[in-house]
């Protein structure tokens, strides 16, 4: 049998002691051969004994596919490599496996021979482990230490040549209520650059409420209620980490599960609630979808001649077009004054489409800009009854004519929107008030978009209002309650976001937020359901609450970091605003506090992993924090410096997975990622000549006595690994060079003397 040209090879697999499967002869036991000349472990690295230890054979690209049926999922994970040597090269795999794995499938082309691989239980992983690591002298596969192992027999790769090898098992996933998760493991080293394309097929018997990877953005197709079908996307096809997949299987209207994270530094821990909508909820007959009110706010200023208004007019159309029958809209242009296509919304009918199609096709663009009395119509017309009141509003320059002032602009969206009309900016081009902007849409549950130059008007537009199909749940409001339903005082805080999003089909919610004390709570979310007042009740249960959930905090902090940049930049509204203002200053300090403690950096403390800044000097630090903040989240209001300000905050205001390589866009609009912090699970590392430092120690660099000295590849070393391992946190020792951790409150440091660089 041939698949995608890789000729099947009978194999020999021994897993956990039992009988070989597809066996045509008893291969002799891998785990007690020694290893190949290559060892390729696709999920770290490949590695080779060569005198010179340089690689033979090369990663080349990762091909991941994996179909889950209920509970069960089968992962095929096909490589293709490359021997860069002019001779031939022997080659062997090596995997980690979850527990229970079997091995259903190994192929490769060329010559078949004797193919074997098989799965080791965690007694001969853990051999294999130790005697891999302390041969080559690499660090790298500590990170895998404490998972089964995957290990195939030897198959050649011709000199200049190139192999494709695929390994297929299967497995049973973890189940959490009506959670199902899967994880593949991966490093998370950012030296790791081979790319990896995953593909997803999930199938159940009853419908999936929402997917969700706290590691890496999906792109998913829901084919139906009980199918979906996803990939990892392009753009994060060479992040680094665990590839984390959770779903949800329908129960009610709305479905929720928990992941929980224990710190007693904060009291409790931390908590993200995963709440996912009914699977094609207004595609049912028997639901009434809520109806939207759409009004769509056009900039005719002059700086809007020619493929701008055109691409402005195209985009009007396109919203018109796609609104439902019965639907409402308003078309408002403005320039120096406002002009209205209806003194009122209007219906949509035939009639009402050709009018405005008409109205739309004779708009000019001359004038200034004049935004202030545009909103303040916008939000002040008079609404149709029961439905959704969203404000399109498009802008590609400061205001120029009236009422100008940032801050008197931005209080019309807090204090003067008495319909709660939604307000969807876009700023078109680099003349925008970014700031205002994001300000304007995130106060009305709202957001913010923003069209380069080399961007199509139209095309945005149309992304945003695909999203904004089917509104389910409206004005949703949260409160947190005991299990008898009072208020629960002081048990939790810092929860984000503040204010809850409205929820279209597709949607799902997350809430990120810190918890004190052990005992279970109770999430009541109430809102405007298809067109009902419902509250809809979650337990947060924090008994399962895991160490391997270390992307909970990490993900709070990045968001928590996002809100706190926000209110220096919104306080740069008024022009005396200063750093050496005490509410001013002590943002600042919080911001540098968590970007050192979770390693989570953006364009502001990115100063801090630079190579000689001194994290034991506070005054240095703070000082320099200010100096960056001052000069551009409160000086810097437009141009490219402020468009690319509101990119990052956006995305990051809105972060649902991690972002390892701590990758923003600067000031120029490059993507800048950072090399010398290393998150790792819960933990963040910081490079130092070459030693890493433990984020908990690195404030006090210099001032700290390690308690041990632990050589790498001793027993103590091995010891300490798989204690780690039992937390998820093995990574801590896998960095290459000295590392200076904190292990039970006190400093231990890894010697590396010997290790590959």
């Amino acid at each position: 049998m041939r698949r995608s040209g890789i000729p099947q090879v009978m194999i020999a697999i021994t897993f956990l002691g039992t009988l070989p499967y597809h066996c045509s002869a008893q291969p002799a036991h891998l785990s007690l051969r020694p290893p190949a000349l290559n060892v390729l472990v696709p999920q770290s690295r490949a590695v080779a004994f060569a005198p010179d230890r340089q690689g033979s054979v090369r990663i080349v690209q990762v091909d991941v596919a994996i179909d889950i049926v209920e509970t069960t999922a089968t992962t095929t994970i096909e490589l293709r490599l490359e021997n860069e040597t002019s001779q031939r090269q022997e080659a062997e795999l090596i995997l980690p496996a979850p527990d229970g794995a079997v091995v259903r499938g190994f192929a490769y082309d060329g010559p078949s021979g004797q193919v074997t691989a098989q799965v080791l239980p965690r007694d001969e992983a853990r051999r294999i482990y130790e005697s891999l690591v302390s041969r080559i002298r690499d660090p790298a596969l500590v990170e895998f230490i404490g998972y089964n192992l995957i290990r195939s027999s030897v198959f050649p790769i011709e000199a200049r040549g190139k192999q494709r090898v695929r390994l297929t098992y299967e497995h049973l996933l973890d189940v959490e209520g009506n959670r199902v998760d899967y994880i593949l493991p991966r490093t998370e080293s950012l030296q790791y650059v081979a790319p990896w394309n995953v593909t997803v097929k999930i199938r159940a018997e009853r419908p999936i409420s929402t997917v969700y990877s706290a590691s890496h953005k999906l792109q998913m197709e829901r084919i139906g209620s009980r199918e979906v079908s996803l990939k990892i996307a392009d753009e994060a096809g060479r992040e680094p980490g665990p590839f984390r997949l959770s779903y949800l299987l329908q129960e009610d209207d709305v479905t929720t599960t928990v992941f929980a994270y224990p710190d007693a530094k904060v009291g409790g821990g931390y908590f993200l609630l995963l709440a996912g909508l009914p699977a094609r909820a207004t595609a049912d007959p028997n639901v009434q979808a809520l109806k939207r009110e759409v009004t769509l706010v056009m900039d005719c200023s002059g700086s809007m001649r020619n493929e701008k208004i055109q691409q402005a007019k195209e985009a009007a159309l396109q919203v018109i077009a796609g609104l439902r029958p019965g639907e409402a809209f308003n078309i408002l242009l403005y320039s120096n004054a406002v002009q209205w296509f209806s003194a009122r919304p209007v219906v949509k009918s035939q009639t009402t489409e050709e009018a405005a199609r008409k109205y739309i096709e004779g708009i000019t663009a001359t004038g200034g800009t004049n935004i202030h009395d545009a909103l303040q119509a916008a939000l002040q017309q008079e609404p149709v009854e029961e439905m959704l009141p969203i404000v399109l509003f498009l802008t590609d320059g400061l205001p120029t004519v009236g009422q100008t002032s940032e801050v008197v602009i931005r209080e019309l969206a807090a204090k003067s929107n008495p319909h709660r009309r939604r307000i969807f900016t876009f700023g078109v081009g680099f003349d925008v008030n970014a700031a205002l902007l994001e300000k304007i849409a995130s106060e009305s549950r709202g957001r913010a978009e923003f069209v380069l130059p080399q961007e199509d008007v139209e095309a945005k537009v149309g992304v945003v209002f695909s999203q904004l199909t089917g509104p389910v749940l409206a004005e949703p409001e949260l409160r947190i309650t005991d299990t008898h339903g009072a208020g629960a005082i002081g048990r939790t805080r810092d929860i984000l976001p503040e204010r809850l999003p409205d929820l279209f089909e597709g949607d799902r919610l997350i809430l990120l937020g810190q918890y004190v004390g052990d005992e279970p709570l109770v999430a009541e979310v109430a809102g405007n359901y298809f067109g009902k007042r419902r509250t809809f009740k979650s337990t947060l249960d924090f008994a399962k609450a895991s160490e391997k959930n270390g992307f909970v905090p990490r993900l709070w902090a990045s968001r928590k970091i996002a809100e706190l940049i926000d209110a220096v930049r919104q306080a740069g509204a008024d022009p005396a605003a200063s750093v050496q203002d005490p509410k001013i200053r002590e943002l600042v300090d919080e911001i540098v506090r968590l970007s050192t403690e979770f390693g989570i950096l953006t364009e502001y403390t990115a100063f801090l992993a630079r190579e000689g800044t001194d994290l034991a000097s506070p005054i240095g630090i703070r000082r320099e924090a200010a100096d960056v903040l001052s000069s551009r989240a409160l000086e810097t209001r437009s141009g490219m410096g402020g468009v690319n300000q509101s990119l990052n905050s956006v995305r990051q205001k809105a972060q649902t997975e991690l972002n390892l390589r701590n990758n923003y866009y600067d000031e120029s609009l490059n993507q800048v990622s950072i090399g010398t912090v290393q998150q790792i699970n819960d933990q963040a590392y910081y490079q130092r000549g070459s030693q890493w430092v433990d984020s908990r120690l690195v404030t006090r660099e210099g001032q700290v006595k390690p308690a041990r000295v632990i050589e790498f590849g001793s027993k103590e070393y091995f010891e300490l690994a798989y204690r780690l391992a039992g937390q998820n946190r093995q990574g801590s020792i896998a960095l290459t060079g000295d590392i200076l951790l904190m292990v039970d409150g006190e400093p231990v440091l890894i010697q590396s003397s010997g290790t590959t660089k």
